[in-house]
């Protein structure tokens, strides 16, 4: 397999910091995994949750948020790649604030219509 052509550039990173860098995309592809197993789960099993809109919508965000953070987590490890080969700052990621943000939502959501349930 051919490398791609900003793996040509700068110097090789000690292998470490490419493996650690390669724990860290795997860790968020686990991630994007279990939220998008949620979205699967709500929707297949969850079919006694009313009102049912909230709980297509609350599965679709998750699937979404899902797809989102297995891109982002490419994107975060090339980009950190190429900070390695270049000696320069590794890059901020915008996914952290994404996925507490948008799973505080759903569970303030969820909660809400479990509460809306038993009233």
């Amino acid at each position: 397999m051919t490398r791609p052509k900003w793996q040509e550039h700068g110097n090789e990173p000690d292998y470490r910091f490419s493996l650690a860098n390669e724990r860290t995309f795997l860790a968020w592809i686990r991630t994007a995994l279990a939220i998008l197993a949620g979205g699967v789960l709500l929707d297949q099993f969850a079919g006694h949750v009313e009102p049912k809109s909230l709980l297509a919508g609350v599965a679709l965000a998750l699937s979404m948020l899902g797809a989102v953070i297995a891109g982002l987590a490419y994107s975060r490890w090339k980009r950190n790649e190429i900070a390695m080969r270049e000696a320069g700052p590794l890059p901020a990621s915008g996914g952290i604030p994404l996925l507490s943000v948008v799973l505080v939502c759903v569970a303030l959501v969820l909660s809400l219509g479990l509460l809306l349930k038993f009233q």
